[in-house]
């Protein structure tokens, strides 16, 4: 077993949020859908109480709708939030649009990905083509009183300009997205060091990006090895330790969500929480019951799931469960 005091960015769950994630910040949060949202990290700040956070997402799910249904989201930037068959818009997201609850301003998939990547390069902004001839172009979520207000928030929503290379005599056009440099980032992956070196196995979505803008990044792993232990083969790993704040050893991290190669989705809890989540008081007893009633994780998990863990496990041929059903 390795000691979380033998180096300084291994440590407690509870610690890593307490230390760095604080109210009012721009948060972000990596995964996709049903794929490796860092669960136990939002679950954490549900616990604390954290509030009035600006969040940044591509297209996550359950970690999304967890954090806005307990009202620590204030703001959204996001090309999608949905649990796939579960629920394909997510459901306290939903209803918190609906009922004017949240800001949101919403880009195209592609969009977030460039967004996140130009905060990683270090420049403000990136250009693209996409969204053109639609309303993401003229429905802006921010106002500009807002903007000016939060120096955090871009300028613009985004810019639409000639291209300034086109050879034609009416130029074409393109957007302007601009960069994202959130305060700070959760990702949970398969495997860290305690130095904050990181492994994902699988696809790595907008993760890295999302890291490599941050000012400060917590990662969640599955499995903690010693410092060192992944300079044997590092092309397989996406962050180096450099890039890392904090690391936390929680097995099943991810859950109910998946972690390739280590876990599947919980779909039986999943579709329970479809049901859980259908209006706010069922939302806030099942947050009494299954996050504000557990002291962590683990416990979390031992309610929720149970003996059925199990069954969840990856095969490790394939990288998923071939004891769920899919339907």
């Amino acid at each position: 077993m390795i000691s979380i005091e033998t180096n300084q960015k291994a440590m407690c769950l509870e610690q890593a949020v307490q230390t760095y994630v604080k109210p009012g910040d721009h948060l972000s949060i990596g995964g996709f859908t049903v794929s490796r949202n860092p669960m136990a990290a939002v679950h954490e700040i549900i616990r604390q109480r954290i509030t009035n956070l600006h969040l940044y997402a591509h297209s996550n799910g359950q970690g999304l709708d967890e954090l806005v249904g307990s009202g620590a989201v204030s703001k959204i930037e996001i090309a999608y939030s949905g649990n796939g068959r579960f629920a394909p818009t997510c459901i306290c997201f939903k209803r918190q649009i609906i009922e004017n609850k949240i800001l949101v301003e919403d880009y195209t998939n592609f969009q977030m990905a460039l967004r996140f990547l130009a905060g990683s390069m270090g420049v403000p902004y990136l250009p693209t083509t996409t969204s053109l001839g639609t309303d993401i172009i003229n429905k802006w979520g921010f106002d500009n009183k807002l903007r000016e207000n939060d120096t955090k928030i871009a300028a613009k929503k985004l810019i639409v300009m000639d291209n300034p290379f086109s050879r034609n005599k009416i130029p074409d056009k393109i957007v302007l997205v601009p960069a994202i440099n959130p305060d700070v980032t959760l990702i949970h992956t398969q495997k860290a060091d305690t130095k904050g070196t990181t492994r994902i196995q699988g696809l790595t979505f907008s993760d890295v990006e999302q890291a490599k803008a941050s000012k400060t990044v917590i990662v969640t792993c599955d499995e903690l090895v010693e410092a060192g232990s992944l300079n044997t083969n590092p092309g397989a790993n996406q962050l180096p330790s450099f890039c890392v704040d904090a690391v936390v050893h929680v097995p099943f991290g991810a859950y109910p969500t998946a972690c390739f190669g280590c876990y599947d989705y919980d779909a039986p809890f999943l579709d329970s929480y479809r049901d859980m989540a259908a209006t706010q008081e069922q939302f806030q007893q099942y947050l009494n019951d299954y996050i504000l009633g557990t002291k962590d994780h683990s416990q979390f998990i031992q309610k929720a799931c149970g003996e059925r863990l199990e069954a969840i496990k990856a095969n490790p041929e394939t990288g998923y469960s071939d004891q769920i059903k899919r339907k």
